[in-house]
Parts: C-alpha cells; sequence; structure tokens
C-alpha cells in the first residue's frame, strides 16, 4: 500500500490543501507519545500544543491514553524495565549493571527510616522533662486530673 506521506513521516490526509484545517489523523506512534508525555505529568493543553491539535481533538482523539494517566508511568517504566532485563538475559554487562543498581534505589526506597540517635537531655532539661508528666503512680493519676 504506498500512502502519501508528508515530510516527518505523518499520512496526509484527504482533503490535504483545500480550505480548512486537514483532520487529525492518529498514529500508533502519536499514541506512544502521548503515553510518554502522561508519564512525566505533562498537562493536556501542553500535549495538544506539542502534537499541533487543540485540546478537543487530543481528548476526541487520545480519549483512551488520557483515561489511564495515572498509569502512564508505570506503564512505561515496565516497558523499560522489560528492555532492559531482555538486554541482561542477553548478556549485556552495562544492562545488569543497571538493573543491580535498579534493585539498589528500589531497596533504598522502601527500608524503614533510619532512627536518629537521640539527643542526651541534660540535668536541668531531664528535670523539666520530668516536671511536666507526672510518674505512672496513684500521685501521678491525681496530678494529671
Amino acid at each position: 500500500m504506498s500512502e502519501n506521506l508528508d515530510l516527518l513521516g505523518d499520512p496526509i490526509p484527504d482533503g490535504f490543501g483545500r480550505r480548512g484545517r486537514p483532520a487529525h489523523v492518529p498514529t500508533d506512534e502519536k499514541r506512544r507519545l502521548v503515553i510518554q508525555l502522561l508519564a512525566f505529568d505533562w498537562s493536556p493543553e501542553r500535549i495538544s500544543a506539542a502534537l499541533a491539535i487543540t485540546p478537543p481533538t487530543l481528548r476526541k482523539h487520545y480519549f483512551r491514553q488520557l483515561a489511564v494517566r495515572v498509569e502512564a508511568r508505570a506503564r512505561v517504566e515496565g516497558r523499560l524495565l522489560g528492555a532492559l532485563m531482555a538486554e541482561a538475559e542477553a548478556g549485556n554487562i552495562t544492562a545488569i549493571d543497571k538493573y543491580l543498581k535498579r534493585f539498589d534505589r528500589h531497596d533504598l526506597a522502601f527500608a524503614p527510616p533510619k532512627r536518629d540517635k537521640e539527643t542526651k537531655l541534660g540535668k536541668k532539661d531531664a528535670a523539666k522533662r520530668d516536671a511536666k508528666a507526672p510518674p505512672d503512680s496513684t500521685w501521678g493519676e491525681l496530678v494529671r486530673h
């Protein structure tokens, strides 16, 4: 099938060169681009400007991609990790190193926070703290009330 393409490789829509703006033709490449831009938290207005279309046209042709805005980052990252794993399985040393670094970064992100050493209070500060919180005893109960 010989389809007429413009200089950027996009198909030339029917009625091109006539009056009015030519109809937008969504392609798989543009759909992937929308998902990638959503993964970087681009607004619909900014995405439509990047595609040289209006926001209503973006919502009309790419509503499925816009509906999964929350999942866009996870989708892109999942694809990249899959490609990285394929390279690592093929024996690419750089890919193996990057994959292991991803594990380390993941482990650091979900590690329990380190507890800071408690600062040692002086005698006066400890006495003030103890004066504010009466001891757990019958007398302490009476003081609290």
